[in-house]
């Protein structure tokens, strides 16, 4: 009991002090803004930045979500997908132990200090068990839980200081923008709930009779809230066409059978991977394909995803009056829609695309011109009236990296009518299970 209060006290301490922090912040910055508003963008990126952990993830959020902010602000907080400095492995260690409960020796027979990767949230080390399994183990940072919750909270009331200061951006939805980047994040630091999404995978590969694709295989008692230890895949990423010839003969093949289980998760998993960049989507050693890092999903909406595969389908002929036609069914529109004009405006957005080099968009550290894309997408859109739903941008990124890939590992197969591809997840295996 005394323990508990004392860390009660130190969380309060801790929550009280931040408020301070960011009322101070958010008040310095509004007044630059007030005096330099064509910076405003960049303003607001250093003071997140400022901030710390939860505010980077917010700009990570901004800079993923061109439904909901400008494109101006888009463009800015790409730079919050950088890597992010790593935090001593001392200090990481002091959390790992915490959350399990037991010195780490108890779970580990080693650990790589020196981190494999380190993100504004969390921290991913290699480590070995005692059986002599090689996993990763995914740490979040010493005080993101506490500073997570108090910022969000704090998220409405430097919105409304914003919402008088910031020009270009509309907050007319400013309480439903807010709650949705509370449920995202609260749900992105919860490796319980990705656990369980990476579960739910397993278990859709194994109804289906899959056993060409996996996931890595999480060790539930040498994981927590914090805390996430996953079996260790060894693989390389689809786009090194060169690697992928050391463990494949047809490239070709390794990618109808990613797309193939990604297309049947949207009907038989109760969600779909919402983050297949490069580096998330491997083939290992033994010819199999892996689905890694499972913390951003996104549900199906039935109505949409026909919407959205009319739309590739379109995109992939070129069709840009076919393409009007589903994005206006994708979005509620709150007008007549001008689809001819759709079809022109479109036809700029996407020729822009078409020029792009697919390695920049397929590699994470160029995602830039994948969201700035997409952002584009969705302007178009709403000069039309049209609002999309959040998940729209989602599946569409998806559709977009697979489009990629296929430049990339096989440029002349037709996403829609070659036959080895099911877009609608019409396998056998499927029906089976439905």
């Amino acid at each position: 009991m005394k323990n508990f209060l004392k860390s009660g006290l130190k969380s309060g301490i801790t929550a009280l002090g931040r408020v301070g922090q960011t009322a101070t912040v958010a008040t310095q910055t509004a007044w630059k803004i007030r005096q330099h508003r064509e910076d405003a963008p960049l303003l607001l990126r250093e003071a997140f930045e400022q901030l710390g952990a939860t505010y980077v993830k917010l700009g990570q959020f901004i800079a993923s979500s061109p439904s909901l902010f400008p494109p101006d602000y888009i463009r800015e907080f790409q730079a919050c997908l950088d890597r992010t400095p790593p935090v001593p492995y001392r200090d990481m260690l002091a959390v790992l132990e915490g959350s399990l409960g037991t010195p780490w020796q108890v779970h580990f027979a080693s650990i790589d200090p020196v981190p494999l990767a380190s993100a504004s949230i969390a921290q991913v080390h290699a480590a070995r068990l005692h059986d002599g399994s090689d996993v990763v183990i995914k740490i979040q940072k010493p005080g993101v839980d506490t500073l997570l919750h108090t910022d969000l909270a704090m998220v409405q009331v430097t919105a409304q200081i914003l919402e008088k200061t910031v020009p270009g951006m509309s907050y007319s939805s400013l309480a439903n923008i807010v709650q949705e980047i509370r449920v995202r994040m609260l749900r992105e630091v919860d490796f319980v709930e990705e656990a369980d999404n990476i579960a739910d995978f397993i278990v859709f590969l194994k109804q289906t009779e899959n056993e060409a694709v996996t996931a890595p295989y999480v060790y539930r008692e040498h994981s927590s809230k914090q805390v996430l230890t996953m079996e260790r895949l060894y693989g390389v990423p689809l786009t090194d066409l060169d690697a992928l010839r050391q463990y494949a003969s047809e490239p070709a093949q390794v990618l109808v059978t990613a797309m193939n289980t990604w297309f049947a998760s949207l009907m038989a998993c109760p969600s779909f991977h919402a983050d297949l960049h490069a580096g998330n989507v491997l083939l290992l050693r033994d010819g199999r394909v892996a689905f890694i890092d499972f913390g951003i999903v996104g549900k199906l909406d039935p109505q949409a995803w026909q919407a959205a595969m009319g739309f590739m389908e379109a995109f992939s002929r070129q069709d840009y009056q076919g393409m009007a036609a589903n994005m206006s069914h994708m979005g509620m529109a709150s007008m007549q829609v001008d689809k001819a004009q759709l079809a022109v405006d479109l036809e700029r957005v996407i020729e822009t695309l078409l020029n792009t080099d697919p390695q920049d968009i397929l590699n994470r550290q160029n995602m830039a011109e994948m969201n700035l894309m997409m952002a584009d997408l969705v302007k178009v859109g709403q000069r039309h009236g049209l609002k999309f739903p959040e998940d729209f941008t989602l599946l569409i990124k998806q559709m977009m990296y697979f489009d990629r890939f296929i430049r990339l590992l096989a440029p002349h197969m037709d996403m829609f009518n070659d036959s080895r591809l099911h877009p609608l997840g019409d396998t056998p295996a499927l029906r089976a299970v439905n």
